[in-house]
């Protein structure tokens, strides 16, 4: 891999080309993203899309993971098994936000979604609640197109407040935190919870009283 070893010219070169191909997938997703919302914004006057962040991961990220899974630190590995090289994050409003916006992407011709991971249904042992997709989109180079990974997280600002402060935590213990911390993170990710749906619940009987309005 790039900073572990001295690689050869052609090593470089198919390195940077691959790095490359991330970065554009991120661009395109981007793209496909902003032109939603403001479709959606058109069509129903409404904007479920807080912010987008995204990233490249690091070389060295990508080397820890792999060694960390037991895998080889070539860029065939990386391409197998990484799915997390290219990364978006979709910061929404409340938890129904989540699910329209994943069907909105999951329609677009050209997006292939090769695996979603619901934590929301399904939230990790430590409380951790977010919607994952791992897609494939195709960058048209000049050979033609190639089919590059990316993972795409949607959540609420609520659950984007908590995976955050978590993450910091986890840093400060080396991934090794204390039990009552851990605990204490758990009941956390409960109020947390609770929070996104009685806001949920407010929204939704505001949109009802609106309703009713118009109606008048």
């Amino acid at each position: 891999m790039a900073d572990e070893k001295i690689m050869t010219g052609n090593e470089v070169n198919d390195w940077e080309t691959l790095m490359f191909l991330y970065g554009s997938a991120i661009k395109e997703i981007n793209t496909k993203i902003e032109i939603l919302r403001d479709e959606f914004q058109f069509m129903h006057h409404y904007n479920p899309i807080e912010h987008v962040t995204s990233r490249l991961k690091s070389a060295k990220s990508i080397v820890r993971k792999l060694q960390r899974e037991g895998h080889e630190t070539d860029l065939a590995s990386m391409q197998q098994y990484l799915n997390d090289i290219a990364g978006v994050r979709i910061v929404c409003s409340f938890t129904s936000d989540i699910y329209k916006i994943a069907d909105m992407i999951s329609n677009q011709d050209d997006i292939k979604v090769l695996l979603i991971k619901n934590y929301i249904a399904s939230p990790k042992q430590n409380g951790y609640k977010s919607y994952h997709m791992i897609v494939t989109v195709p960058i048209f180079m000049s050979s033609g197109p190639k089919e590059t990974k990316v993972e795409i997280q949607i959540r609420t600002i609520a659950m984007d407040f908590w995976a955050s402060l978590e993450h910091k935590i986890y840093y400060k213990f080396d991934g090794n935190a204390p039990e009552k911390i851990k605990e204490e993170l758990v009941e956390c990710a409960r109020m947390i919870n609770e929070l996104d749906d009685r806001m949920l619940s407010l929204n939704e009987e505001i949109q009802a009283i609106k309703g009713k309005e118009e109606e008048l």
